[in-house]
């Protein structure tokens, strides 16, 4: 059943094949019925959430979408959001959790205001370019503007930074108790800036665009000229006198996705996700340096613990700065992880779980936390074992409006997808070793443009493939 509704994928270890489908088949239990349009429905849309939750967040249900993207139009991915943008206030604010009872937001001492990461537009650019709906970017466009306005008002001060307090970040425990102006947060304004202006260029609205590229820019230049270190080749949290607050935590390579460092920068940030006391642990990425005191090869919380979402986001930061061997790689050993703790050996039942630890098999702990981590966490799963398994270990880059499709090999391997829905079209992908070499077979219902990118013979090349089914020898190109 699962093989006909989604995209089956195809993978020489059948492990990452069977997570990936059982990831599907748990998805069916994570829908929120709204009650037939009923006054006692708060959101009146469908949505995934945790069935054991009494409430939904913005944090989870915008990482969610990554994912959803890829289920064959089977689950309507724009709800995630919709359920937040219905419930946005008069002057903009749009809160990070609320009651699924009662519709109504859900406040904390330490977050009064209830702001989350501003990650809406990032999440909007990448389900055009999967769904292709032009239409909606132009419904969302005002609930976008009224956001941000409401996020420069709130949290932007003289500076030009924002202020927001450390659980609005989501790191809940982690050591920045001194940061005042999180390097997180304001890399992820930068980040929706850069994509509001995305979706003004899809709009030919030239006036959006201009505006929020100019915010852009003035972001990047605060950031780089005062959260970088030279000296240490990072870029940290500010405190309130904007001086740097030193501590390495997975805060920092939001910069590496919203192409905040320049070339010379980006390597030495991508060193440290290497270094073994850094971040480069053997299950990636630890949210807090190896060589930090607070770190703790148990997690704690976020104080070293893996979490899909962070090593997700480092990963797509690895690919916008070009290094698609370390991104595959770091795919590869984070799932190898998430599958030890499903298939544990013996006796005992396997599960997955919100985090893991960075340094040796199983779940990460919290010391009196014993709700942490959570099991069955599929907002973070699902990230992991569906996204950066066709994205990362397959390699596959789609882009329904452009009608385009990448695939990036490292190296060449039987592996595929097959079944991958685009709109009005339904394309396979399969590459295999035939007595006549490597070829790659294709099958498709309307043409599209299809680019091969063979990293270790330095190879590229890019062909309309017609509808039908047809094969191309790799040797041949």
């Amino acid at each position: 059943m699962v093989k006909k509704e989604f995209p089956t994928i195809h993978f020489y270890d059948q492990d990452f094949v069977d997570i990936y489908e059982q990831t599907w088949a748990w998805v069916r239990d994570y829908w929120y019925e709204p009650m037939d349009g009923t006054e006692e429905d708060p959101f009146g849309v469908r949505f995934f959430a945790d069935p054991d939750s009494d409430r939904i967040n913005q944090f989870d249900a915008i990482f969610s979408t990554f994912f959803l993207v890829y289920s064959n139009r089977m689950y309507p991915v724009a709800h995630q959001l919709d359920g937040f943008y219905n419930r946005q206030e008069p002057d903009g604010a749009i809160r990070s959790d609320y009651d699924l009872a009662t519709g109504e937001p859900i406040f904390f001492k330490d977050n009064p205001q209830g702001v989350a990461p501003p990650l809406f537009a990032w999440a909007e650019y990448n389900m055009f370019h999967k769904v292709g709906n032009k239409k909606r970017i132009k419904e969302i466009m005002p609930i976008l503007e009224r956001y941000y306005t409401w996020l420069e008002d709130s949290f932007k001060d003289e500076t030009g930074m924002y202020h927001v307090p450390l659980r609005a970040t989501g790191m809940v425990n982690a050591p920045r108790e001194d940061a005042y102006y999180p390097v997180d947060f304001n890399t992820q304004q930068a980040l929706n800036c850069a994509h509001m202006a995305q979706l003004g260029h899809i709009l030919n609205d030239k006036d959006i665009e201009f505006r929020y590229r100019r915010q852009y820019f003035s972001l990047k230049t605060r950031i780089n000229q005062q959260m970088w270190d030279e000296e240490d080749g990072f870029y940290y949290d500010l405190d309130k006198e904007q001086n740097r607050v030193k501590v390495k935590t997975v805060a920092s390579f939001w910069t590496l996705l919203t192409d905040i460092p320049n070339e010379i920068r980006s390597s030495r940030m991508i060193g440290h996700l290497k270094d073994p006391d850094g971040f480069g642990t053997e299950n990636p990425f630890p949210t807090v340096a190896v060589s930090e005191p607070t770190f703790s090869e148990n997690g704690e919380g976020y104080r070293g613990s893996v979490f899909p979402p962070y090593t997700f986001m480092i990963i797509k930061g690895l690919e916008k700065q070009h290094q698609w061997e370390l991104a595959r790689e770091c795919s590869i050993r984070h799932l190898y992880y998430m599958l030890d703790t499903l298939h544990p050996e013996g006796s005992k039942r396997g599960n997955v779980y919100e985090a893991y630890r960075p340094t040796r098999d199983g779940k990460a702990k919290w010391t009196g936390h014993p709700e942490f981590p959570r099991e069955m966490h599929l907002p973070f799963v699902g990230l992991s074992t569906i996204t950066l398994m066709i994205e990362n270990v397959v390699g596959l880059a789609v882009s329904l409006p452009r009608k385009t499709v990448r695939w990036v090999v490292p190296t060449l391997e039987i592996m595929g997808i097959e079944n991958l829905n685009l709109r009005r079209n339904t394309i396979t992908i399969l590459s295999q070793k035939s007595g006549r070499g490597w070829e790659i077979r294709h099958e498709s219902e309307k043409l599209y443009y299809f680019t091969l990118e063979l990293l270790d013979q330095n190879k590229e090349k890019t062909l309309p493939i017609p509808s039908g089914k047809c094969s191309m020898l790799v040797d041949k190109l």
